[in-house]
Formats: C-alpha cells, structure tokens, sequence
C-alpha cells in the first residue's frame, strides 16, 4: 500500500502562500497540511505530487520521498489541501480496498487506486499540473472533509487544530509534557493543558494561560519575562517570544521566529520575524519575513461588514468578518507600515514609507504607499540569500530557480497592477 499526496489546480486559490510552497507545507494548527494526512495515514511509502517547478526544492526537502512519481503499487491518494482527520481515514478505511473516487462539492479530496489504474486515471496536464481522470467505471463518493480553498480558511481553522494537534501530541508523548526550565515567576495556569519541550524555558513573569485552550511549545524556545501567552496557541523549535509580548488565542507560530508586540488569530510560518511593537491579527505571514516596529495590520472593516480579499488579483468575499494581512515568503515592511483589512502582499514584497499601501500588492513589488516599482529579481535574490545566510542556511539552486520561476510567472500581473 502507497500513501500519495497531491496537489490540484486550487493551489491557485492560496497564492502568494503557495508560490514557493506546495500546499500541503502550509500550517495549520501545531503541524503542516502533510504531516496531519500523514498522521493518519501512517504508511511506510510516501509519493508527493506538486507543480512541477517546485519538484527539485520538494525532492532536496524530503530526500527519503518520492517526488513526481507515479506509485507502481495500490495507493490512497489525498489531495495536499485537506486537514486530514480521523473522520476521513475512517471513511476510506471502510472501503475495504475497493476502488473510489471521493469528492467534497467538486473537490476530488481522495482516492484509492490499484496499481494497474494509476497511471490510467492520474495524469499531468500540459500545464505539468496533476489531474485525475475521472472514469464512469470509478466509483464516486461524496465525503464530509475540510479542503483549505482560501488562506483565510487556514487561519479560521487554526485554534481547532491546535486543539486536535495537542491531543495527538500528549497521546505521542513518552516523556513528561513539561521538560523544559521553568523560572520561578512564571505563571502556568492549567498545567494539564501545557505542552513544554526540552531546552525550552519560560522567563519570570511570563504566563502561559491554557485555561480555554491548549499550549504547546516546541523545543529550545525561549519565552522571555513577562511575555502572555493564552491558548490555543503554538510555538514552534527554536522561536523566542520576546519580552511583554502579547499572543493571542488561535496563533501558531513555526520554527526559528521572533515574535513581540500583540499576536492574536494568526499564522506565522518558520523564519518569519515580527520582533517589535505593533499588532498581527487574523492574518498568514509566509516564512522568512520581516515585521517592521510597529507595523499594524487591519483585521475588522468599520462596517462590521465581510472582507473582500484580493485572490491573483481579483476581489473575493471572504464571507468572514475578520480578515487581516496575507503575506507572501520573503516579504518586509519597514517602521510603521499598515496593512488595510484584508491586505494581501505577494512574494518578495518590499514595503515602506507612510500610509496605507494598496490592498493588494503583487509579488516582487518594491516601494511606499505613493509609488510602487519592480522589486528586480537579482536585488530580490540577493537578499533573501543574505537573510537566510543569517540563520545558517545556503539557498539552493533549486530555491532560486523557483523564485526566478515566481518572478516570471507574476510579471504580467505585476505590470498590469502597477500601471494603474
């Protein structure tokens, strides 16, 4: 039996998120999209089907994975978007290794194949997308999933997740959940609700309030004085939450960030910092990002009224009241930016300056509020080498040769945007 994760043609839909990722590496709760269909499906053959620029960067990640094979055995399918859960193992473990095709409205989320009808039924588009074929001889299944469609999806399910992330964690666990220092003055309120890594330690002051959700903090991360923490809440290996910081129920944070001022509701993937001053909320922050001091980002209309986002640059009604910033890898905003309701900044984005920038800024975009320009890929490059080079790590070919790609594959856009 094979597990093969896939990606659609929705991925579209999470730009800029998923322009250096494949969409199953996007958090959601204490783990990514991958790691939840892998928990449920625990099986020792993985393939990962992703857009085809992406594949050597997703090889060199996962080097023990296949990456753009076909399996040659029986294989469940998942598509990458959906939060997997026990209900949807359950469903297709009750098929008893009988041939489907599962839907959720027009979604395929999964499928079971035996190995003589893969490559019949799945294929690349000319695109170099994935696609399944879709036989009358296959039988279809409706199924009650969650496939993430929109990045506001991610962030409105992110505190449920970190509450099913914290249980299968604490059933995982081996060793005591709190292993790391605790200082005298620090404050744990419902202890049984805290998870703690080792190498960790959390500062006089600081209060972890897990009274109305689960905490759950990763390893070597240093929570430092007087800094609030309330559940549902993750933070993950290596982050520092800085001092008198203020992180608000259903906020993950990933690995290797540095996190102050006021957090609520969001998700910040690894390498991201927002170090100062300044309030995040309901929003998706990419990875290797820079906050500026004082940034503030907008979360609520003064209408009360839905958000509309900007998805590949036209709105949506994201049919939620809450709505913050949606920022891409690499992005930066300088002192005192902000970020209208809703905002949506792509890939290497560089943005300073007094004002309100536009609500919608496509990717490798560079300048304030009065005037934007191209952020040219070398510059581009250049610093996001540097940046990474500060946390130890060399950028590959392959990662630059996806930026390239992303740079090429938003130019239309970005010069059809600037013009106006």
């Amino acid at each position: 039996m094979h597990l093969c994760i896939f990606e659609d043609r929705q991925v579209k839909n999470l730009h800029p998120l998923t322009y250096l990722n494949p969409v199953f590496e996007l958090k959601c709760g204490c783990t990514t999209l991958r790691e939840k269909i892998v928990s449920q499906f625990p099986l020792k053959n993985v393939t990962l089907l992703t857009r085809a620029y992406l594949s050597e960067f997703v090889q060199e990640s996962f080097p023990s994975l296949s990456v753009n094979n076909l399996p040659a055995d029986d294989t469940i399918f998942i598509n990458g978007r959906v939060l997997a859960d026990k209900t949807l193992s359950r469903f297709i473990h009750r098929q008893n290794n009988k041939e489907f095709v599962a839907f959720h409205g027009t979604d395929i989320v999964a499928a079971f194949l035996k190995r003589k009808n893969v490559e019949t039924f799945v294929r690349k588009t000319v695109q170099d997308e994935w696609s399944f074929h879709v036989s009358r001889s296959l039988p279809s299944l409706e199924i009650n999933c969650t496939p993430v469609e929109y990045p506001w999806e991610l962030v409105s399910n992110n505190a449920d997740e970190i509450e099913k992330d914290f249980l299968n964690i604490s059933r995982a666990k081996k060793k005591k959940a709190i292993a790391g220092k605790l200082y005298k003055g620090a404050h744990l309120l419902n202890r049984n609700n805290i998870i703690i890594g080792e190498g960790s330690v959390v500062k006089p002051g600081a209060v972890l309030d897990a009274e109305h959700g689960p905490i759950v903090i990763g390893k070597h991360v240093a929570i430092q004085p007087n800094a609030v923490i309330e559940g549902p809440a993750f933070v993950g290996d290596y982050s520092t939450i800085k001092i008198g910081a203020k992180i608000y129920p259903g906020t993950s944070i990933g690995a290797h960030c540095k996190i102050g001022g006021e957090v609520t509701r969001s998700i910040i993937q690894s390498y991201s910092n927002k170090a100062h001053d300044g309030f995040v909320g309901d929003s998706y922050i990419g990875s290797w990002v820079n906050i500026g001091a004082d940034t503030n980002t907008s979360n609520l209309k003064n209408t009360y009224g839905n958000v509309d986002v900007y998805i590949n640059g036209t709105p949506v009604d994201s049919g939620a009241q809450f709505v913050g910033l949606t920022m891409g890898d690499h992005s930066k905003s300088g002192i005192n930016a902000m970020f209208t309701t809703g905002a949506v900044a792509g890939v290497s984005c560089n943005i300073f300056g007094a004002g309100v920038p536009s609500k919608y800024l496509p990717s490798f975009s560079w300048g304030s509020p009065d005037s934007f320009t191209v952020f040219e890929i070398e510059k581009s490059i250049e610093i996001a080498r540097r940046m990474m080079s500060r946390r130890g790590i060399t950028m590959s070919k392959s990662y630059e040769a996806m930026m390239r790609h992303v740079f090429n594959l938003t130019r239309k856009e970005r010069r059809e945007w600037l013009k106006k």
